[in-house]
């Protein structure tokens, strides 16, 4: 069936509750809950990364957020399986209400059913091996010309490399790092990285923290095109593709660094012009 375009995140959660992507919320049950909090550091970077992710099961599919620390105790699994998504998808917590949308979209149409995308192997590896390969993978997603500045929302190094890479200028922005692996400042309002952008790429922690649709918006109106880098929220930033996402790196759960073996990545792009 066509689903609807959303314009933004709560009327994307308004439409699922109305029952226009098809199942009734109220009939999909959690099945199992889990709170992740994982630091990784890849081999010779200066970085430790702090993730933490909310993530949720219902029957073939899981769905999840990543948030900031303090948005979510782990305390909050201790009642969430047996509830249905319905009761989720209103819940006061973003994080929460974010990774509740994101499985009932995985559930719906699993990334791995889906028509659409190029399906992309990361291979067995080191964490850097894989990391290298996911966020080449990414940039490629990037059709831009030599020297176009790309706003980079949510920073991790080896993307930043990638983005070199393919000849753009990148212009980091971040809540939690302050400068890049190479020294380069990286600013925390991401309004300024936004005004000089040709092209952004963003990731899927937007849309816990409220950014997303603040992006969505900026690149509908200047026409920029915007990528997402998703793992969790990967089903959620797929609903907007044609509707201000251009292109989607999509990497479904387990995610590439709680494993050493083959996984992978989902790569959409956008019909037509955004």
């Amino acid at each position: 069936m066509p689903f609807p375009m959303p314009q933004s995140v709560a009327e994307l959660t308004d439409a699922v509750l109305a029952g226009d992507y098809g199942p009734d919320p109220k009939d999909m049950t959690v099945t199992s809950a889990f709170w992740l909090y994982h630091t990784t550091r890849l081999a010779g970077g200066p970085v430790t990364y702090h993730n933490h992710y909310l993530v949720l099961r219902v029957g073939r599919s899981f769905g999840g957020c990543s948030f900031e620390a303090g948005e979510l105790t782990p305390d909050f699994c201790e009642n969430a399986s047996g509830h249905p998504l319905e009761k989720l998808l209103r819940h006061e917590s973003a994080p929460v209400r974010t990774a509740a949308l994101d499985a009932y979209l995985a559930q719906i149409q699993p990334h791995r059913e889906a028509p659409e995308p190029e399906a992309v192997p990361l291979p067995v590896g080191t964490p850097e091996v894989r990391a290298k390969a996911r966020d080449a993978s990414i940039a490629g997603l990037l059709d831009i010309e030599e020297g176009a500045k790309v706003a980079l929302i949510g920073v991790v190094n080896p993307l930043v490399a990638a983005i070199r890479e393919r000849g753009g200028v990148c212009l980091p922005c971040d809540l939690n790092l302050r400068t890049t692996q190479w020294g380069e400042p990286v600013a925390d309002d991401m309004t300024e990285v936004l005004a000089e952008a040709d092209a952004v790429v963003a990731t899927g922690m937007t849309l816990s923290n409220g950014t997303f649709d603040l992006i969505l918006e900026h690149c509908r109106e200047q026409k920029v095109p915007l990528v997402v880098y998703a793992q969790t929220g990967s089903a959620v930033a797929r609903a907007f593709l044609g509707s201000g996402v251009t292109a989607l790196n999509a990497e479904p759960f387990p995610f590439s660094q709680f494993s050493a073996d083959e996984t992978t990545m989902y790569r959409y792009r956008a019909g037509g012009d955004l």
